[in-house]
């Protein structure tokens, strides 16, 4: 364990010093207290020396005489920082060569100032709430204009992110979508932003992507697919998808070997729309014989006995299903343990969840940045997802590297 370096003792008379005319805590905290004051000198006398470390001799020192440069006053500047806004004196050279790191050039906020903007835009704060939080809590005074610049930043860590390299092997990927209003040339739209949350191979869970619908159908997805190949995934064993057109197609064109699972929970809500409110448990309760079976035939004939019976009501929700079987059948080749794995979307449904409830206050996103900017603050917000594991991945694990004998990863 790396020995940690020990911090300087302030004296009992340096404190005693300082604090000889408090009275009040208004005297210590407040926005001309003793910490603001001292905040500022220490910054100045920090500066001083980086310029006496520039120079190669202190101040008054003889050393400088002839050097060739010296010291030329200073230049105020104010910084923001959480104890608000401190005015300071930058020290200068005479040949300008003086490049301080403290408080570098052209940089006007400190102490971790932005990672305050961004975390509060994170949790789903709009730009004018971030405005009366600092203005609140530290009395500084922020443009929209700063505020903006700030998160924009963030943009350049969504992009690293989205192309970085993948595992070559997912056994399980579930795509999923959220519905965000997203301005679009002057008309709001509701627009489609899609998550790739993958189960790896030793059961954690990571977000792949996020990824805004731009064109129709296959020709999205197939672009989706060839992102992910082209960062290294090789082969994605079960694909658990909402039944989207032309989505097995593209997965299957660029993966295919990987059998395509139709999302059952977004089957099964699909299937009650079509419903009476009246209807609705008895129906659900009718379909869970349908996916619960124990294999593929009996599960056939379920689904007869649920259109005998509902049909005549509901034709649309057997047609469904019979639309979507080939997708619908592939889980019930894995013991009930697994199925729960593959076909239930509670690892995605939960980080959907955090998503909607940072973004539910913003109503609308001026453009698709925007949007994404926020999706990808609000899945680093969620806890980790990549750190969490799923329970009872054993039990599927083992059955995986049977049925996928050849092409699961090697486990540890």
């Amino acid at each position: 364990m790396p020995e940690m370096t020990k911090r300087p003792e302030i004296s009992d008379e340096v404190l005693d010093e300082l604090l000889k005319d408090y009275e009040k805590p208004e005297d210590l905290l407040g926005p001309d207290g003793i910490f603001k004051a001292l905040k500022k000198r220490m910054i100045e006398k920090a500066l001083g020396a980086e310029l006496t470390c520039h120079l190669g001799y202190d101040k008054s020192d003889p050393a400088g005489h002839g050097s060739g440069n010296s010291r030329n006053g200073a230049s105020r500047k104010t910084v923001t920082s959480e104890d608000g806004s401190v005015e300071i004196g930058v020290p200068r050279d005479r040949n300008g060569s003086f490049e301080p790191q403290l408080v570098q050039k052209g940089q006007t906020r400190i102490d971790g100032f932005d990672d305050k903007i961004i975390s509060m835009y994170a949790r789903g704060m709009s730009v004018r709430e971030i405005q009366g939080h600092l203005k609140e809590l530290y009395g500084v005074s922020v443009s929209p204009d700063l505020i903006s610049r700030v998160t924009d930043a963030v943009l350049e860590d969504v992009k690293a992110w989205q192309n970085r390299g993948l595992d070559a092997v997912y056994p399980v990927v579930i795509f999923d979508a959220l519905r965000v209003k997203i301005r679009d040339h002057g008309i709001v739209k509701n627009k489609a932003v899609y998550l790739a949350l993958a189960i790896r191979a030793d059961g954690k869970r990571e977000v792949l992507g996020i990824w805004i619908e731009q064109t129709e159908g296959a020709k999205f997805w197939l672009k989706v697919m060839n992102e992910l190949k082209n960062r290294g995934l090789d082969d994605i064993l079960i694909a658990v998808v909402d039944g989207l057109k032309g989505f097995p197609d593209a997965i299957n064109a660029v993966f295919p070997q990987t059998m395509v699972q139709t999302c059952i929970v977004h089957l099964v809500r699909y299937s009650l729309n079509f419903c009476s409110y009246k209807d609705k448990k008895q129906v659900a309760a009718d379909l869970k014989t349908v996916y619960s079976a124990k294999d593929a035939e009996e599960a056939q004939e379920r689904l007869g006995e649920f259109e005998q019976k509902w049909d005549e009501q509901y034709p649309s929700i057997g047609q469904s299903w019979r639309r979507n079987w080939e997708q619908v059948i592939p889980f019930f080749a894995f013991p009930k343990d697994v199925r729960r794995i593959i076909y239930t979307t509670n690892a995605i449904e939960s980080l959907n969840a955090s998503i909607r409830k940072i973004i539910k206050s913003r109503g609308q996103f001026p453009n698709d940045d925007a949007a994404i900017k926020l999706i990808y603050l609000a899945i680093q917000n969620a806890g980790q997802v990549s750190n969490a594991g799923v329970w009872g991945w054993k039990t599927a694990l083992n059955q995986f590297a049977i049925m996928f004998e050849d092409r699961m990863p090697n486990q540890i």
